[in-house]
């Protein structure tokens, strides 16, 4: 991307199509979140640049992807916001070296500070989920100013994890694309943007698409090896649905994991199991993929088998 391309990009991106999701009735509501301080990189007043926070931040698995802008002169730039949600938002942010061709997009997810987030959902995730020492799990469970705090740090974490291992097994058997957890920083989580790189709009999510009855039969061939997969991992996407996947380039990319759910320590693992599993197959099922195959009992079975469950 070219210096000169800057404001048109930016007047696409704003009020465009989104990232990830919550439910749509939560797209345009809530507070989008202010950048993570840092005393030492104040943004330009004059661009809105500051330098890349890849020094002081956690790395995605290695080997990094050769589009990834990896080097400390390169510099971030705020393009504007792809998505709001219920507790977090997501910007859209061009990390480039400057008087070089060298840039990257991403996509930054910021969790909403305590006061603006809803949290309204995490108890049933949180299962399985432990901290070490019980002053944090008490705070947790009391859902004080500083467990609310702590509840964000683990989505934040847990999501990034989650990704890095999928990340690794799809790069190793290519079946389940997931963006590329480029860092974590806090609450902050930088991912690859997906999407198209010239104009800055996200990739469409499925619930916008109208796929033919070919199109529909290998997306739903992908659905099934990419929940293979999880369920093998040992885990559970936790809040599955056409609104957090996205279709690019013809590739199923599977989105938004902050709840995922470890289907074996988690009591309530298999129940999150099968509720993705309907939610998925009943969008497909409506739009004209046979019943044999959108069988989600059928499916769901076989998945809690692959978990080690049955």
């Amino acid at each position: 991307m070219r210096d000169h391309d800057l404001p048109a990009l930016e007047r696409r991106t704003r009020g465009k199509s989104r990232f990830d999701d919550d439910e749509p009735q939560f797209l345009k509501r809530g507070r989008p979140t202010e950048p993570l301080a840092d005393p030492d990189s104040e943004p330009d007043p004059d661009t809105g640049e500051r330098w890349s926070s890849w020094d002081d931040a956690v790395h995605g698995p290695q080997p990094h992807p050769a589009w990834l802008v990896t080097e400390l002169a390169a510099k971030d730039t705020e393009l504007g916001v792809l998505k709001t949600g219920k507790e977090a938002d997501v910007h859209l942010v061009r990390r480039a070296v400057p008087d070089t061709d060298r840039s990257c997009l991403l996509a930054v997810k910021r969790y909403r500070d305590p006061e603006h987030r809803l949290f309204h959902r995490d108890a049933g995730y949180l299962e399985g989920r432990r901290v070490r020492r019980s002053r944090e799990n008490r705070a947790m469970a009391g859902r004080t100013a500083f467990g609310r705090q702590m509840i964000a740090g683990q989505w934040a974490a847990a999501e990034f994890a989650a990704l890095s291992r999928l990340w690794e097994i799809g790069a190793g058997h290519d079946r389940i694309a997931v963006p590329y957890p480029v860092q974590l920083r806090g609450t902050e989580l930088m991912l690859e943007f997906v999407g198209d790189a010239e104009s800055g709009e996200a990739a469409p999510r499925l619930a916008q698409l109208r796929p033919g009855p070919a199109e529909l039969s290998d997306l739903w061939a992908q659905l099934v090896e990419a929940l293979r997969v999880l369920a093998r991992a040992g885990y559970a996407h936790g809040d599955l649905s056409p609104y957090n996947l996205l279709v690019h380039q013809g590739r199923l990319v599977v989105i938004d994991l902050p709840q995922v759910v470890d289907v074996v320590a988690n009591p309530q693992g298999p129940e999150f199991l099968a509720r993705d599993v309907r939610v998925v197959a009943a969008w497909f099922a409506a739009r004209g993929l046979p019943g044999e195959q959108a069988d989600s009992g059928r499916l769901t079975g076989e998945l809690l088998r692959e978990a080690g469950l049955r």
